[in-house]
């Protein structure tokens, strides 16, 4: 019986070694396409990025390091002393800092409004979710410079200021950080809402009432029922907003003028006026890497998530 037995695994392990070959042949075709697709063009900004600048644009086919040295540092035309790039850092930083203050503002704003539609009846839920979703219908351009017309000095928000007398004034809101915080706000609170709408949608409310019978106030309820049940949905729409943000560029480049620049108009730039290729591949592996960092993120405290239920 012994012998049968072990011939019997032998065969299964048999079989179940070219099923998995067999999958492994068909999805190959795929898996090629994907690799071409997807890795081939990063792989060609990869080796631009250590490469020489052209003349008047490209690059020159010689290696060199210069273009990941100049993310941080710049050398000086005339003495060669080398510091640190300020203009490059101001911009890494203010990409940063709107990045993280329009995450901040869209939580902020979203989480009452999933809040309240995942509260509503069924009917009423369906029609707010389609209100929320609106906003894609319109390409993002016509969404921008619908914005621009509301903050320009002659807009909808300056006028009404002065109309009710709270200024004397038009204020210069238009072409500032603030015009490109208000505008990447309005473009990806869509994409705080819907995550945490559907967290919210699947808290049991029966554990908020057990928490108002044991004398739990408000602030008790929401920070050690609540806030432990949407956290996953917090964290997927913080990612949502914070990595497109980071990378914007129609938004800064309309509503800060080309003033205030951000990661994606300085790339843009090395790529055509700045005529520095390596740089900005440099720039955007830099990009990349920080994106790919901030979805480890999520993977790593989903993770942690998923025991707990």
């Amino acid at each position: 019986m012994s012998g049968e037995s072990a011939s019997l695994r032998s065969l299964e392990r048999d079989a179940a070694a070219r099923r998995i070959r067999r999958n492994w042949l068909l999805s190959a075709p795929a898996l090629a396409l994907l690799l071409v697709g997807a890795s081939g063009p990063l792989l060609i900004v990869l080796v631009y990025s250590f490469l020489k600048p052209g003349d008047f644009s490209g690059v020159i086919w010689e290696p060199s390091f210069n273009a990941w040295f100049q993310i941080l540092f710049s050398r000086d035309i005339f003495d060669d002393t080398v510091g640190l790039a300020d203009a490059h850092l101001t911009i890494f930083w203010r990409s940063v800092r709107l990045s993280l203050s329009t995450t901040l503002i869209t939580l902020l704003l979203g989480l009452p409004t999933a809040y309240f539609i995942a509260t509503r009846s069924g009917r009423q839920r369906m029609f707010w979710l389609f209100l929320i979703t609106i906003p894609f219908w319109t390409n993002l351009l016509i969404r921008t410079f619908a914005i621009l017309e509301m903050l320009r000095n002659e807009g909808i928000v300056n006028n009404a200021l002065v109309d009710l007398g709270l200024i004397a004034e038009p204020l210069q809101i238009l072409y500032t950080d603030t015009a490109v915080l208000i505008g990447m706000s309005y473009v990806y609170l869509p994409l705080m809402v819907l995550p945490l709408y559907a967290a919210i949608e699947r808290l049991d409310f029966r554990l908020v009432e057990a928490g108002y019978d044991l004398y739990a106030n408000r602030v008790q309820v929401f920070r050690r029922i609540i806030l432990p049940i949407i956290k996953p949905g917090i964290i997927a729409g913080s990612i949502l907003v914070f990595v497109p943000s980071l990378g914007a560029y129609v938004t800064p480049r309309v509503l800060g003028g080309g003033k205030n620049m951000m990661i994606g108009n300085f790339i843009e730039l090395q790529f055509g006026q700045g005529r520095n290729w390596p740089l900005g591949a440099s720039l955007s592996i830099l990009l990349l890497f920080i994106v790919m960092a901030a979805l480890l993120l999520y993977v790593r405290v989903s993770s942690r998530e998923e025991p707990h239920g």
